[in-house]
């Protein structure tokens, strides 16, 4: 979904961009994994084990690899980013290498304040992605940082007092936050934010934990219907797209035929440029030894990054975007 600062009439170009991607086999989709550090604790996660000292190895621009790949989406990401002091030089380093894209921040929010946030839009942030699985302390704990919660709902109106409106919840779905899903979107409304949803998965570290099964079904099944319902009334709250949404129960009962396109649509560069097809799997090579991926039979994820860049161009997408 694309933020105030672009007009209908980019639209057909980001349409134009896509379709030459897709034909010659590029990634639409990359994201810069600009550390693997990270000061939250979250059970699903190995990064904060991370040692401090990996920052003299984190590479200081990935211009030349934003450059090289000319995406239409770009997204910065890590660990935390935020814990990156020069965010604002490999942002603008990107922005300067790249012509038409739309450039995403993923941060768990424990360190974002509507100043810095004004500075990385200033770099060339369009969107600011902030993870919130809960609306009360449960939140806090699955990160690991006391008033975290509150902290994300004190900042993001004096963000958007700032002039930063292009705001997104991310929102993983797990076994014991179902019923948390529509107060999450509508509390996301009462802010002017957005929400995108993706789906828990055992793939980072083991941790099955929070991972959706057959006793999870009924109750997922009516909260999609919820959620698509929702969108029909309203468009431009919820982000996701309806085919990732209605893909997720299919996912989780195991019902998902296609290969998985990572690598194809969209790749990862970690800190010290490597390149790997998923976030959760090995890099493969340095991305100025770039090599087509191919499909792969892999189903041990369903991120809103493969869900999504699979996901067929409907209309509804297109209502999405205008939203």
């Amino acid at each position: 979904m694309l933020s105030a600062q672009f007009r209908p009439w980019h639209i057909p170009l980001f349409l134009a961009k896509y379709g030459w991607l897709h034909v010659t086999r590029r990634p639409v989709l990359v994201h810069f994994e600009v550390t693997l550090r990270c000061n939250a604790r979250c059970g699903f996660c190995d990064y904060w084990k991370t040692p401090s000292d990996a920052r003299h190895d984190e590479v200081q621009s990935f211009a030349d690899a934003a450059r090289f790949f000319n995406p239409m989406m770009i997204t910065f990401t890590g660990g935390e980013p935020l814990l990156r002091r020069d965010l604002e030089d490999l942002v603008a380093g990107v922005d300067a290498a790249v012509g038409l894209k739309y450039t995403t921040l993923i941060t768990h929010g424990g360190m974002l304040t509507a100043e810095r946030a004004v500075s990385l839009n200033r770099a060339g942030i369009h969107q600011f992605n902030i993870s919130l699985d809960y609306l009360d302390g449960r939140h806090d704990q699955a990160r690991a940082i006391p008033g975290l919660t509150a902290r994300i709902m004190d900042t993001i109106p004096a963000m958007q007092a700032k002039g930063v409106s292009a705001i997104r919840f991310n929102t993983v779905i797990k076994d014991d936050n179902l019923g948390e899903m529509m107060p999450l979107v509508h509390r996301a409304a009462e802010l002017g934010v957005g929400v995108n949803f993706s789906v828990y998965t055992d793939f980072k570290n083991g941790n099955a934990t929070h991972r959706l099964g057959a006793a999870h079904l009924a109750e997922l099944d009516a909260i999609i219907d919820e959620l698509l319902a929702y969108k029909r009334r309203r468009r431009g709250v919820i982000t996701s797209s309806d085919a990732y949404l209605e893909s997720i129960p299919r996912w989780v009962r195991g019902q998902l035929a296609k290969p998985c396109e990572s690598g194809i649509r969209t790749i990862h560069i970690d800190p010290v440029g490597h390149v790997k097809r998923c976030p959760d799997f090995p890099t493969d090579f340095h991305w100025r030894e770039w090599t087509s991926y191919e499909p792969i039979k892999c189903d041990r994820c369903f991120y809103a990054c493969r869900g999504e860049a699979q996901a067929p161009l409907r209309w509804s997408r297109v209502q999405d975007v205008f939203a």
